[in-house]
């Protein structure tokens, strides 16, 4: 019988994924607080919820990273307003540029790589900021599972970090999650877009994420073509889960 999405009980999931964060805590950072990059996406916004869950408001903080300007900076903001947490904005425009910049003077810069250059400058400023923290910062990662099973994260970019609390849920399953966190509906259905290319995720990969989920989920997958895109993504980008720490096994 083919599983059902629907056997999924995602306040379950949600009290699941609060202790475990807090058993990580006490583990490596007591003091310390979470540091997480706030794109105004559902899974930066659903993950900085759950921290404030297990931790409390006063030890989540948020970093805001235009590159350049960003339309919906405004979202991220929202974000950090809503959860009560305070936030840091730093635009990491000039150094993007400066590092395409010096790298393009060795050699001409792929379409891939200047789409990859911000996320990880990125991941260098939520470290700088963990860092600075006087009590101390450790980083989330914000990927899940469907993405990293295909690979759709930047390596030593969004796909690093120092513990990733919903690595195992899919994106059929975030969104359920983030429902039950009663978060704005507007920004946990968001379209979800890589906030680079211009594109959105699915416009970009070629399927949906309903396709996808269901494939991870149960093998099933009638479109021959699609199962064997997807197949052929996963074994490409299995190098990148190294780069995935903390992963949640239940």
């Amino acid at each position: 019988m083919e599983k059902k999405y629907v056997d999924f009980d995602a306040a379950q999931e949600i009290e699941r994924i609060v202790e475990w964060i807090r058993l990580w805590f006490s583990a490596n950072g007591p003091q310390a607080s979470a540091v997480i990059g706030l794109s105004g996406g559902k899974d930066s916004t659903i993950v900085a919820r759950l921290l404030v869950e297990a931790l409390g408001a006063g030890r989540v903080v948020g970093v805001l990273m235009p590159d350049g300007e960003q339309a919906d900076i405004s979202d991220s903001r929202e974000v950090a307003a809503f959860l009560g947490i305070r936030s840091f904005e730093i635009n990491i425009g000039s150094a993007v540029q400066a590092l395409a910049g010096e790298v393009s003077k060795a050699l001409p810069l792929l379409r891939d790589t200047k789409i990859n250059v911000p996320p990880r400058i990125r991941m260098a400023t939520l470290y700088a900021v963990a860092q600075s923290l006087e009590t101390g910062g450790r980083v989330a990662n914000t990927c899940n599972a469907s993405e990293d099973y295909i690979g759709y994260s930047t390596k030593y970019g969004d796909a690093a970090g120092d513990f990733s609390p919903c690595s195992d849920y899919t994106v059929t399953e975030m969104l359920m999650i983030g429902d039950a966190l009663g978060l704005p509906e507007h920004l946990v259905h968001k379209t979800p877009s890589d906030g680079l290319s211009g594109m959105s995720d699915e416009d970009k990969i070629g399927f949906t994420y309903a396709v996808l989920d269901r494939y991870i989920r149960t093998g099933l997958c009638e479109d021959e073509r699609i199962k064997e895109k997807i197949d052929d993504m996963h074994m490409k980008n299995l190098h990148k889960l190294q780069t995935i720490p903390a992963l949640r096994r239940l």
